[in-house]
């Protein structure tokens, strides 16, 4: 299994940034994806998650400016931010919903900075 992030880099605040995670190996058509991150020195928390069939969840930071969706066609989880604050900054990563631990990669690292 495989659930491969990217599309980090640096912005300025209020900036957006589109991530990307494609899905591969032996996950259940049935599990939900997931987008997490980790703040440095804090510790890694849900972003949102979301259905084959395009139900999602946000984090109550995450609403009205993160965007998750799916295509299933390409096995991708993207993650639109929008609005960038500085304390969006961290490493983000995709997982199932709720998060097997050795599903997470190395993760695509969002930093935002003035």
């Amino acid at each position: 299994v495989q659930l491969q992030a990217s599309g980090g880099g640096t912005v300025l605040p209020g900036e957006s940034l589109r991530l990307s995670c494609v899905v591969s190996g032996g996950i259940r058509s049935s599990a939900r994806l997931g987008w997490y991150r980790q703040a440095p020195g804090k510790q890694r928390e849900v972003v949102a998650w979301i259905t084959r069939g395009s139900y999602s969840e946000y984090a109550e930071f995450a609403k009205g400016r993160f965007t998750i969706s799916i295509d299933n066609a390409k096995n991708t989880v993207y993650l639109q931010m929008n609005g960038l604050k500085p304390e969006d900054t961290g490493v983000y990563y995709c997982n199932v919903y709720p998060p097997i631990d050795r599903y997470f990669g190395r993760g695509t690292l969002v930093t935002v900075s003035s």
